[in-house]
């Protein structure tokens, strides 16, 4: 594609320099620079791409995107804003790939990579092919991709989903989170359907107070159709019972779709049943219901299996598809994750990461729980720090013996948040060891029969961010050393 058929989209620009060259590629990362690409400068929180733009075309860059004037051979578009120009011109480069399959976008706090994955599930067994993009990872077909963010930038949004439908996916569930609202990086991606699933404190390092917050995940509603499609018309699927309800329901002008337990819901959950084994209630909507059973226990697991049932639903899937998909999903890995071992007491390995997802998951053990419950609980360095004491008073309030240790400190001293998680602390049931592997083995070894032993934080990751560097870490793995451990000495 030449220079000019692109620019022939961005309504605002300037021309420096002469030609109009074959755009082979578009990057962003000069690194990834090859012969005939478009590079994009684009200033971001550690470094700005116009430092790199020389470098660029030494690589083959033939031609620049940039907002500031820069001494280049090649032709430079100047521009307002490269973020913005990069989305326009990415998905005009991939042809407009969200304009020929269904795109689904789940937000909120919690629970958005259980029923992005719940939701997928629904869509495969209902012979849709599918892909997924979220915390985990980003997979369709065979292929299965490591992701730095919840929500990648435009362009490499733009460039995966091309990739996709090349291999014939009929519908995208993806993860978006609050930053990449706020930075634009869904942008020129056309969602057909937006759920939300809850609000609660998170990420206020970012977004500094809850209203910014809420209004950052209501932009996925405001925006809805903001992609460039015609003859569509999306939906919004929205939690009656969160207290960003009626928040979010003003931020749209697509048609509702509400789901709940408590509230005058469209798709209701009645006649619930938990047990330590999963939770069963009736599906009902309209004049129909089905009885519903999940391999997955928990309040918040029954409100993500709603969202996903609503969705689906929405894109034309019955009840009855809906009622056999849902009871074959075994869990999502590191979300309520209980591991299998060989020992008179249980452990179980949680993403819970925010207050309100670390009270869902106590609460849902307090009603099974036939002995004492321990958790193992630290916070992220770099981040909000309100949230860390009342992690700790969660915490405290909910079991009966707290380890505070570390979860990804990053460039914070692990001891200074473990300082402040303390300040949320009233009494004295609690021991504080820095080292997470020693605290894992430590609660471990105190555990006693029938107990509930909660590995909280990290859930899914298989690493441990300390300073700048990531080193392999996996509480599921060193849980069961620890218990293999103890069986030795045992023997």
């Amino acid at each position: 594609m030449q220079l000019s058929m692109l620019l022939n989209e961005l309504p605002s620009y300037q021309l420096i320099g002469h030609g109009d060259p074959i755009i082979q590629n578009v990057h962003m990362d000069s690194r990834e620079v090859s012969e005939g690409s478009l590079f994009f400068c684009v200033k971001g929180f550690t470094v700005d791409g116009h430092d790199f733009a020389v470098e660029a075309v030494k690589k083959g860059a033939v031609a620049i995107v940039a907002e500031e004037d820069i001494d280049v051979s090649v032709p430079l578009v100047k521009v307002k804003n490269s973020k913005r120009a990069m989305a326009l011109l990415s998905a005009v480069f991939f042809d407009y790939p969200t304009s020929k399959f269904q795109l689904i976008g789940v937000t909120g706090t919690n629970g958005k990579t259980t029923t992005t994955h719940l939701i997928e599930k629904l869509l495969s067994d209902s012979g849709k092919k599918t892909g997924i993009i979220g915390t985990m990872y980003m997979k369709y077909g065979e292929k299965k991709v490591e992701v730095n963010n919840t929500t990648p930038e435009s362009l490499v949004l733009q460039k995966n989903f091309y990739e996709m439908k090349k291999e014939g996916v009929d519908a995208v569930t993806m993860e978006v989170s609050s930053h990449a609202l706020e930075l634009g990086r869904v942008h020129g991606s056309h969602f057909d359907i937006a759920v939300f699933t809850n609000i609660s404190q998170d990420h206020l390092d970012f977004h500094e107070t809850m209203e910014r917050y809420t209004y950052a995940k209501g932009l996925l509603f405001a925006q809805l159709g903001n992609g460039f499609k015609k003859d569509n018309q999306p939906i919004a699927i929205l939690n009656i019972d969160d207290q960003a309800f009626c928040t979010i329901e003003r931020m749209t002008a697509s048609p509702i779709i509400t789901y709940g337990i408590r509230g005058d819901a469209d798709l209701k959950a009645v006649n619930i049943n938990l047990d330590e084994s999963g939770a069963s209630f009736d599906l009902s909507i309209g004049n129909e219901s089905v009885p519903i059973k999940l391999n997955m226990t928990g309040t918040f697991s029954i409100y993500n299996a709603l969202a996903a049932a609503a969705t689906a639903y929405t894109m034309g899937i019955s009840l009855d598809v809906i009622q056999t998909s849902l009871s074959k999903v075994e869990g999502v890995s590191g979300r309520f994750e209980r591991l299998k071992i060989n020992a008179p007491f249980h452990v179980i390995v949680d993403y819970a990461h925010t207050p309100d997802s670390l009270q869902n998951v106590l609460q849902t053990i307090k009603e099974f729980a036939k002995g004492k419950i321990s958790v193992v609980v630290g916070c992220g360095g770099d981040r909000d720090k309100g949230k860390r004491p009342l992690m700790a008073k969660i915490a405290e309030e909910f079991s009966n013996h707290v380890y505070l240790t570390s979860d990804n400190p990053r460039t914070e001293e692990p001891l200074d948040i473990i300082k402040d998680m303390e300040q949320g602390m009233s009494g004295s049931n609690y021991t504080v060891i820095e080292n997470r592997r020693e605290a894992i083995f430590e609660v471990i070894r105190q555990a006693q029969e029938n107990e509930v032993i909660l590995i909280a934080g990290k859930g899914h990751e298989t690493y441990q961010t300390i300073g700048k560097m990531n080193h392999y870490f996996d509480d599921r793995v060193v849980a069961k050393e620890a218990v293999e451990e103890c069986q030795n000495h045992e023997n």
